[in-house]
């Protein structure tokens, strides 16, 4: 085999297996690894590997911290940045990085080298244990939305033990990424991590308090799990780098359908093209090396348009995770010559993307009865089922409750295309239970509170929900919120979006409606001393109470909408009018109260999230001008002049030239129909960048101005593209992006 045969998979494979014997050195000539097994988590360092490395005491200390969510010793910090420092130096790595998750979406990463001198200026590798704890990037070159003035530059990023550190590859570099909150320096959070970290906290404290009320003793933490399923889609790179829009927005601003799309239904779940295969299988590959649990892979709905998804994990590993698929995608596709999109709404007309995220809750308890216990997964026995309805309780009203606050967590401009698309939930959040637990709920709802619990859950037939599987609960696609079996999937969260700040709102949600709960609970105690009897009185009221954002039908359809709309339940179809329930003052309380967010914080992230709109949008309107202007009008005037020369030709020949005559008039109908539009459009971007004292006023003006003018430049420029000759349009359209031969 000659060098160039070897691929870069093989050589790495090869270089792994020398340095770890855990590498089956048994792959083929291709460059195919040998079982996922023996090579998963090479490149992470965590709790596992990390215990065999570290003195026992030291290793306790840092597993507690972990395991129960308790702080840091700084004390063990020296040893355990040796050790990583060992193990990162004998894999190749060079830097290292605190890598942490700014208001931006993605993640930032700022690479030091271990290389330095020791005290006879002879060089060495050095790595502390400072280092490893804390480091100080610029923190004033990060949205912050008013937390930080643009003169306030210090910053600071501090490791979180919880997930493990990891190396990236790349080529010619090998770089060790500690994952890490990031704070101003008078403590405030500037990152995404720190207040899920926090609202995962307040969850455990009030999880905890509630559970110890109703007798289950010794549940030492509460935590979530999540699995998020992330779409995408996989283009040719080179019909990427020749769309403006697809470069600048992540989206075609322009672009008429082509005759097949998905009507045909053949993609989903179909054969994956050779090509694809190669790169979805690479990323995997990459993926299981960082001990990212990825088990599903198959084609989605729309034509080019995929999806995987992982094992469920604990929530902030989870969120870690899904943020290195989303960049192992992106960087795995680039050697393939492809193009991973991950807009909510790449192609009009086409399915879009989201990113279901599966949520539960977990214990950690001192009793190996309870310790690794599913709250949201039903029990053998009465009081066991108990536990499951006052917890499942308490999630139909933290979505009841802050519904609002919900919607605004997922509100971004590629979201706005694609939530009621008749391809993801609406902008409604309902809750979908399913036919059996409906039943149970509306049973219990319509009972009497004075009844005995043991005979009232047996008399449902409820005793031993078990009997409840989750494959007799159908799955609701139409639904934002769905109860899928011993977990919730939060299925309207957008496919590019980080989702560390929708789970914080929604375990903030949760948090304050157990809170709710415990305090009811204890009134009720007061007249009873059956604790079960006390339980279900209070569960029978949050049932009554949560009963309009339960849905099981249509959410598509046009009568949910009334219907909810007789419910009381909020339809913000919009992104700026979602994102002012981020500072409502229902959810400045509950925010503020549970110390997830100061009041502060809250603001500055309302801020971020408009001001990140309004940019969105003017990158698009500013791309659609220019689009119009270098590439559309120019195509069809080069038509025009065409149309007009054969119609000569035939008039010279003496041969009629109607059908060139009548195609040169509609084309010149539709370029100054296209010409009116392109002014209002300059117009709309005048007066928006005139009111940039007032971002939320340029939200507003956007959303409705913007996003009308820019459909009807739309409108003219699709039906030019089906006017103009093949030959002279200069973008790829849909047919050639999504049907690639």
């Amino acid at each position: 085999m000659t060098a160039a045969t070897i691929t870069p998979r093989k050589a790495l494979l090869t270089e792994i297996s020398a340095r770890d014997p855990r590498v089956a050195p048994g792959f083929n000539e291709d460059g195919i690894p040998g079982p996922t097994s023996q090579y998963f988590g090479i490149n992470t360092l965590g709790v596992r590997q990390l215990r065999d490395k570290l003195p026992k005491e030291v290793f306790a200390s840092l597993a507690a911290s972990i395991r129960h969510g308790k702080k840091l010793d700084l004390a063990i910090a020296p040893v355990v940045a040796q050790v990583i420092k060992e193990w990162a130096i004998s894999r190749g790595v060079t830097h290292f990085t605190h890598w942490f998750q700014p208001q931006t979406g993605l993640t930032a990463e700022k690479h030091d080298a271990f290389f330095a001198f020791d005290d006879d200026r002879q060089p060495m590798e050095s790595f502390t244990g400072d280092q490893l704890i804390q480091s100080e990037p610029d923190a004033s070159s990060f949205p912050s939305g008013g937390l930080r003035a643009t003169w306030e530059a210090r910053g600071y990023t501090a490791w979180n033990p919880a997930s493990p550190v990891f190396i990236v590859e790349s080529t010619g570099a090998r770089t060790l990424c500690i994952p890490s909150v990031f704070i101003g320096y008078n403590g405030e959070a500037l990152d995404e991590m720190t207040p899920l970290l926090r609202s995962s906290d307040v969850l455990s404290e009030k999880s905890i308090e509630l559970l110890d009320l109703i007798g289950d003793k010794g549940v030492q933490r509460v935590f979530t799990t999540l699995g998020p399923e992330q779409e995408y889609f996989l283009i040719d790179r080179a019909h990427f780098g020749l769309r403006p829009d697809l470069v600048m927005g992540g989206r075609t601003l322009i672009g008429a359908p082509p005759p097949r799309g998905q009507q045909l239904e053949d993609h989903y779940f179909g054969g994956i093209p050779e090509r694809i295969q190669g790169c979805i299988s690479e990323a995997e590959f990459e993926l299981y090396k960082l001990a990212v649990p990825i088990t599903t892979r198959h084609n989605e709905v729309a034509p080019c348009q995929f999806e995987m998804a992982p094992y469920f994990e604990e929530t902030d590993l989870g969120v870690d995770h899904n943020q290195l698929v989303m960049a192992t995608l992106r960087r795995v596709a680039l050697r393939h010559g492809l193009q991973a999109l991950l807009h909510e709404k790449p192609f009009a007309g086409i399915n879009g993307s989201g990113k279901h995220c599966n949520w539960s809750m977990q214990l950690i308890s001192s009793s190996s009865e309870l310790d690794g216990l599913n709250l949201l997964k039903p029990g053998k026995t009465p009081h066991q089922n108990i536990r499951f309805l006052v917890f499942l309780a308490a999630v139909l009203r933290g979505v009841h409750k802050h519904s609002g606050l919900l919607r605004a967590g997922i509100a971004t401009s590629g979201n706005e295309h694609r939530l009621g698309a008749n391809e993801a939930p609406p902008a409604i959040i309902s809750v979908f239970m399913g036919d059996m637990l409906t039943k149970v709920i509306e049973e219990i709802a319509a009972g009497k509170s004075s009844e005995n619990a043991d005979l009232q859950m047996i008399k449902l037939g409820v005793a031993k929900l078990p009997e409840v599987r989750r494959d007799n609960t159908d799955r609701n696609r139409t639904s934002p919120f769905a109860f899928t079996g011993q977990k919730f999937e939060f299925r309207a969260v957008g496919s590019s979006a980080s989702i560390a700040f929708p789970i914080a709102l929604l375990n903030t949600a949760v948090a304050d409606a157990i809170g709710e709960i415990t305090e009811s609970l204890r009134a009720a105690l007061k007249k009873t001393k059956s604790i079960d009897d006390a339980v279900l009185k209070v569960v029978r009221e949050v049932f009554k109470e949560t009963a309009p954002i339960r849905f099981e039908g249509n959410n598509y359809s046009e009568d949910w909408v009334k219907e909810a709309k007789k419910r009381g339940l909020p339809n913000l179809r919009r992104t700026p009018e979602a994102l002012k329930e981020l500072v409502s003052k229902q959810s400045r309380a509950v925010l503020t109260g549970l110390g997830v967010l100061s009041k502060e914080e809250l603001e500055s992230r309302y801020h971020v999230r408009v001001e990140r709109y309004v940019k969105d949008m003017l990158i698009e309107l500013h791309t659609m001008r220019e689009m119009v202007d270098t590439m559309v009008i120019p195509a069809a005037y080069n038509y025009l002049s065409q149309l007009t020369e054969a119609a000569a030709q035939a008039k010279t020949a003496g041969i009629a030239a109607i059908p060139q005559v009548t195609t040169a008039n509609q084309i010149g109908e539709l370029v100054q129909e296209l010409q009116e539009h392109r002014e209002d459009l300059n117009d709309v971007i005048a007066r928006v960048e005139a009111k940039h004292e007032d971002p939320t006023g340029q939200a507003e003006m956007l959303t409705t101005e913007g996003a009308d003018t820019m459909a009807e430049v739309r409108k003219v420029c699709d039906a030019l593209e089906l006017s103009v000759a093949d030959d002279c349009w200069p973008l790829p359209k849909y047919r050639e992006m999504l049907f690639p031969v």
